[in-house]
């Protein structure tokens, strides 16, 4: 009966060793991507000027909460399981940034979707970042900022890869807040993405078309 114990045993990590393999596989590799590469020469850059404050155009605040943004971003990279996803509980459709997930090419282009209200973004793809349209209420675009601010004209949040993003209704003050920071925000003419000019009525009249977890 012993010998049939280990055996057993034996049987069952083999079994989880041969399913854990496929799925460490998968996992993406996103210190390879240019994500990766961005935010670590930027961590590099500002731990400069941390040592050489009066020569940076920040302050020592301003140095430190840039500082803790991308360590947190350089962590979900280097331990990201998945790919990005955005979960979208702000009560109204949010526009989303995506692209189907590909290891060996980071460079897709972004395409504009729509996210029904209780939806996640499919696992299979990447959730870039998030659209906010002109007039929506959005906390934390500045530091400190917990009240939030009217937005006088769209922008984009992008966050890096593998983040697993929650945009929610603040309740008390109406704002738009997000677990995480954005990495970078864009307005029109400004990066690669396309930012048209959209009101929330514009964005809540769109029919939900963005790839969802089943």
């Amino acid at each position: 009966m012993k010998l049939f114990k280990i055996a057993l045993v034996a049987f069952v990590c083999l079994v989880n060793l041969a399913i854990a393999k496929p799925t460490l596989a998968d996992r993406p590799k996103l210190t390879l991507s240019p994500d990766y590469t961005e935010v670590t020469q930027s961590l590099d850059s500002l731990l400069k000027a941390k040592d050489a404050p009066n020569q940076s155009d920040y302050t020592p605040e301003e140095i430190q909460q840039k500082l803790g943004e991308l360590q947190l971003q350089k962590y979900i990279l280097e331990t990201a399981a998945d790919w990005g996803q955005c979960r979208n509980e702000t009560g109204k459709t949010l526009a989303v940034y995506a692209h189907k997930a590909n290891k060996s090419n980071f460079s897709e282009a972004s395409t504009l979707y729509y996210l029904g209200n209780g939806k996640v973004t499919d696992d299979d793809w990447n959730c870039d970042g998030v659209y906010l349209p002109s007039g929506v209420k959005v906390a934390g675009l500045t530091p400190g900022d917990t009240q939030g601010q009217d937005l006088g004209e769209p922008v984009a949040l992008k966050i890096v890869a593998g983040t697993q993003l929650v945009a929610k209704t603040n309740p008390e003050t109406g704002a738009v807040e997000f677990n995480v920071p954005a990495a970078k925000v864009f307005k029109a003419g400004e990066g690669t993405w396309s930012v048209p000019n959209l009101s929330s009525a514009d964005v809540e009249a769109q029919t939900p078309n963005a790839p969802i977890e089943d």
